[in-house]
């Protein structure tokens, strides 16, 4: 009996410690690279909990009377892996990078966030053409927006949505048409930059939207989709090629 149970301690301990790695981090307990550190541990355990639960459901003397609580460790040390799987995965399939812009030639530049990355890892300048192909080949559905209002509406607009998103506006210069905003990752805390550029187009307004993360190689595709998402809800449309 104490054997069954061993499986379901470990995957326990798996779940403990990945439910505590974000968290942890977010309330600045401990640095984020250790929250990564507990998050690997977490896989690690989990899948040995699962690996050996299923070892002794195969065994009929260790099965007997205890399967039901063999399947229970299978069970919750596979779910201590879902989330760290799943995001290694996802962070094969993207690129490599943290810096997303919908114009990677003039990308929109940080004014009023300056400050706030002063001490970030990630610089505020944006990385160039290695960044820009590296955008192209794996986001190629992100650039430059289009929207049938004149720029204060398409800019009251654009605040509307960044709100409503939960973003902090840091800086919203309508007359420079630039809005500034920084967006915090739910689980780990991760401070986000977000900077919008709004220009007239004709009657119409041209809109591009960046968005850098402070501290990561790779932003395991967030600020791609942080920037679909803006789009999403301001309703606007792509520029033709």
């Amino acid at each position: 009996m104490r054997l069954a149970r061993l499986p379901v301690l470990f995957a326990i301990l798996a779940l403990a410690l990945l439910l505590v790695s974000g968290p942890g981090t977010r309330l600045d307990f401990w640095h984020f690279r250790t929250g990564f550190t507990l998050m690997t541990w977490a896989t690690y355990l989990g899948l040995a909990a699962a690996a050996l639960a299923a070892l002794l459901l195969l065994i009929p003397r260790t099965r007997r009377g205890r399967a039901k609580t063999l399947v229970l460790g299978v069970v919750l040390g596979l779910a201590a892996t879902v989330m760290p799987l799943l995001g290694a995965y996802t962070a094969k399939t993207v690129p490599f990078i943290h810096d997303i812009s919908t114009d990677t030639t003039r990308p929109p530049e940080f004014v009023a966030i300056l400050p706030l990355r002063a001490d970030a890892p990630n610089p505020a300048a944006y990385g160039g053409p290695e960044v820009a192909a590296a955008q192209k080949a794996g986001y190629p559905d992100l650039r430059t927006q289009m929207l049938d209002l004149s720029p204060a509406d398409t800019f009251a607009r654009a605040e509307r949505a960044a709100r409503d998103m939960g973003w902090e506006v840091v800086a919203a210069v309508p007359e420079a048409g630039r809005l500034e905003a920084t967006d915090t990752t739910f689980w780990y805390g991760f401070k986000d930059d977000i900077v919008i550029r709004i220009e007239p187009e004709g009657a119409a307004s041209r809109i591009d939207i960046r968005s850098v993360s402070r501290v990561g190689k790779s932003d395991v595709g967030k600020n791609a989709a942080r920037i679909r998402a803006f789009i999403d809800r301001l309703g606007s449309q792509p520029v033709a090629r």
